[in-house]
């Protein structure tokens, strides 16, 4: 969608929207809702986030309730990863996946008990993702969607512990994992969870506490030069990092076996939504496989432009592209025939003119996470 400074009727909106009108911001659609695209710049966010702190709104994230006797066995049952394996306070990033071992959505859950689970979904498919598990539950066990209940904010970047120490919020918990704390009398989860590959947090907040909540991070994070950042830069971040976007790198039709996210899946679970086609195809090997491509030259890669190889067959395609604002050149991610290789050179066609591409292992950049 055209970046648009002007605002869409058609369109949910996030509870901070006044706030990022208020600051300039350009938005865009993101799956119905309509979401800062970037406010002072997508390289200067990027920056910022890479060399000290940044937020982002991104309460157009799904969520949803799972409760009841049972109910994180049943998620379990369901869902790719193995929930078996986190305890209570802690988070896991798993796959909703439908027969064929496609990928519905990608997702966030969070395990506050047995028999509490509370999920964070991609904007477009919580619906869905909220209907199947809701056809599938066992007696007393509930699935609500409650997406629009609460807004997300991410604070991300070397600084982020400082800027939420300043306004009372904790910090320092292990990686993937969360506490819930008081901020002027409105419970908030605080997350050591994120998308950009910096030391960061992800905050879950009722939407009548979401606007004192950035103002106060905005104002405690003025000394370390926060600065509101916008989708634009958190999908160059997470490019960056080679982290998948659903409806790209992963979808209905892309597996995570092509997508080496095979980490998330529990193979040794009894049983989760499409897993036979999904051991199936990982006994048999993956005819593509999500690779990374670095240019060599100048080159800008763009989701869906053709990958060929020397003599000019067709490899497969760009699933993400953009420029990289650390390295300075282009980056993408590609779905490529298996026989395609870390090490070896590609080309992309690029307008007509075709390109060379290293093929790498992602992350594209080497990030130095200050721990605790």
């Amino acid at each position: 969608m055209t970046p648009s400074m002007s605002s869409s009727p058609d369109l949910k909106k996030s509870p901070l929207h006044e706030r990022h009108v208020a600051l300039g911001a350009k938005f865009a659609e993101f799956g119905g809702w309509e979401m800062p695209l970037e406010y002072s710049g997508v390289v200067a966010e990027h920056t910022a986030v890479r060399t000290s702190v940044g937020v982002f709104d991104v309460s157009h994230l799904g969520k949803a309730t799972v409760k009841g006797p049972g109910a994180a066995e049943y998620v379990n049952s369901c869902l790719s990863n193995d929930l078996g394996k986190i305890t209570p306070g802690q988070a896991q990033y798993t796959l909703c996946c439908n027969e064929r071992g496609g990928v519905v959505d990608d997702l966030i859950a969070y395990l506050h008990a047995d028999d509490d689970v509370f999920l964070i979904p991609n904007a477009a498919n919580t619906a869905e993702v909220v209907r199947l598990l809701q056809a599938d539950a066992p007696d007393g066990v509930v699935v609500t969607n409650t997406h629009d209940d609460y807004a997300i904010l991410a604070v991300q970047g070397t600084n982020s512990d400082d800027v939420l120490n300043a306004i009372g919020l904790p910090t320092g918990h292990d990686y993937m994992s969360f506490a819930t704390a008081e901020f002027s009398g409105t419970a908030v989860v605080v997350c050591r969870t994120g998308y950009t590959g910096e030391r960061g947090y992800e905050l879950v907040v009722p939407n009548e506490a979401a606007v004192a909540v950035f103002d106060a991070l905005l104002e405690a994070g003025a000394p370390y030069g926060i600065v509101p950042a916008g989708l634009g830069a958190r999908d160059t971040l997470r490019t960056e990092m080679g982290y998948p976007l659903h409806g790209q790198d992963i979808s209905p039709d892309i597996t995570p076996v092509q997508a080496r996210s095979g980490w998330a899946v529990g193979w040794k679970k009894e049983h989760f939504w499409g897993d036979e086609a999904l051991r199936a195809e990982k006994e048999r090997g993956p005819a593509r496989i999500l690779r990374g491509l670095r240019a060599v030259g100048r080159g800008i890669p763009r989701p869906h432009m053709t990958v060929l190889d020397s003599s000019g067959t067709a490899l497969g395609e760009v699933t993400s592209g953009t420029f990289s604002p650390t390295l300075k050149k282009g980056i993408a991610l590609a779905l490529l025939d298996a026989t395609i290789k870390e090490g070896d050179q590609v080309t992309v066609d690029i307008r007509g003119r075709q390109e060379s591409f290293d093929v790498v292992k992602p992350p594209f950049v080497t990030v130095h996470v200050r721990e605790s």
